[in-house]
């Protein structure tokens, strides 16, 4: 029996409230009992003083990239994290912080060591992961330019490049190849007076606007669309590029890249550098957790003075004081040139596990508050997502380390038998 129509006919004639489409209360009207991260709270994090062991010139670094993120991305990161844009007008000023290129060494570059260029990107990830995605992706390109390019590429390039004049971008993953990085499609074909390159490229950060991949942006056959609906490091344009048939001249391959080998070693110092993001995100939010905690009541008290509370937050600490130990450590096996493909996937893969913890543990304490970007812990969570995938995932990143360990590789799986033993 078909239910009556009658219901539905009144509420299509009756005109929605007159507030409907108000636009929502500012944050710190509608909740004034807890500070938004648009003022972001003081660095509390380092309980085992770790700035002890950075040089005076780290430290002032160290200072200099915290102050430029909590003063100019902090006040407007939520609202780009939502529209999943990026904040062009920060990029001035993002390049006379000096970091661009990081370890990259060249015409204007910073030549930093590995150390202080990870103690920088934690300060960016602090406030902020999609900025310092876009500083990697950035830096990744330029390196590769630095280590495989031509002498009059690097005058060319590397300048502009490392004052963000020109921004470039980095691109491996493919839609059928994700951790089998080594088995790309894309193919680049001899042709007279160069090369002819035909493929496919999936997820590439920086690609919709990048000036610089070696291939120039606008060259006929190359597109970069955005890829949509992501829930993490929103402001990151990551892209679909499609080669088609797209010329590349002679004096634009990079001459000292052969093999993969070769791009192995950019990565080594990729997978160092992304494995301190997790770490400055976790920062980010327990500093936002304890502030948060300490002005936000309930029953009469703080949230801080509850016992669970400040489990959560030691257990939050206590994480934070091993992952920074372990990317330290890190940081100077590769500044020694004895780190091995198994500490850098351990260090990853164990970080950015942890990280997963110490956020998860913030978005408890935050309650309701804990989904809004508004406090930073709700978009710190969905950051950390594609953070703890990329350039290689957990699983992949163990993988590495064990068959380092063992002398066994597993990353095919074995051959499935035709007949059952049982």
């Amino acid at each position: 029996m078909p239910l009556s129509s009658n219901f539905q006919d009144e509420t299509d004639k009756n005109e929605k409230p007159s507030y409907f489409n108000s636009p929502p209360l500012d944050v710190s009207v509608a909740f004034p009992q807890a500070t938004p991260a648009s003022v972001f709270p003081p660095s509390v994090s380092d309980y085992y003083q770790f700035d002890d062991l950075l040089s005076t010139e780290e430290q002032m670094l160290r200072k200099k990239v915290r102050a430029f993120m909590e003063n100019e991305v902090a006040p407007i990161m939520a609202e780009y994290w939502e529209k999943a844009e990026f904040p062009f007008e920060i990029v001035p000023k993002l390049a006379h912080l000096g970091i661009a290129g990081y370890t990259t060494k060249g015409p204007g570059c910073p030549g930093l060591s590995v150390t202080t260029s990870a103690i920088a990107n934690a300060e960016v990830a602090r406030v902020d992961a999609s900025v310092s995605t876009f500083l990697l992706v950035h830096s990744v390109g330029m390196l590769s330019i630095a280590s495989f390019g031509s002498e009059e590429q690097r005058r060319k390039y590397l300048l502009p490049l490392a004052q963000l004049k020109t921004i470039a971008c980095w691109a491996l993953t493919e839609p059928d190849y994700g951790s089998d990085a080594s088995h790309v499609n894309t193919t680049a074909r001899k042709v007279e007076g160069g090369w002819m390159l035909d493929g496919q490229k999936r997820w590439i950060g920086n690609s919709t606007f990048a000036d610089v991949y070696i291939v120039k942006k606008d060259t006929p056959g190359l597109t970069a669309t955005k890829i949509a609906n992501k829930i993490g490091v929103r402001m990151v344009q990551n892209g679909d590029i499609l080669l088609k048939n797209v010329f590349v001249p002679d004096e634009d391959r990079l001459p000292g890249l052969n093999s993969f080998l070769d791009t192995s070693k950019v990565l080594d110092v990729s997978r160092v550098m992304v494995a301190w993001q997790p770490i400055g995100i976790s920062m980010g939010v327990y500093d936002m957790c304890l502030r948060y905690l300490k002005e936000r009541n309930q029953f009469g008290a703080p949230l801080a003075a509850f016992q669970i509370n400040q489990q959560k937050l030691a257990q939050m600490l206590g994480n934070i004081q091993a992952m920074t130990l372990v990317g330290w450590r890190l940081c100077k096996l590769y500044d020694k040139g004895t780190m091995t493909p198994g500490h850098a996937s351990l260090g990853k893969s164990w970080i950015t596990l942890r990280a997963r913890e110490t956020v998860a543990l913030g978005r408890e304490l935050l309650g309701g508050n804990g989904i809004l970007a508004d406090f930073l812990v709700g978009k710190a969570f969905c950051d950390l997502e594609p953070i703890y995938t990329y350039e290689g995932t957990y699983d992949i990143n163990s993988l590495v380390t064990g068959r380092e360990i063992t002398g066994i590789a597993s990353f095919k799986a074995s051959a499935t038998s035709k007949h059952s033993r049982l």
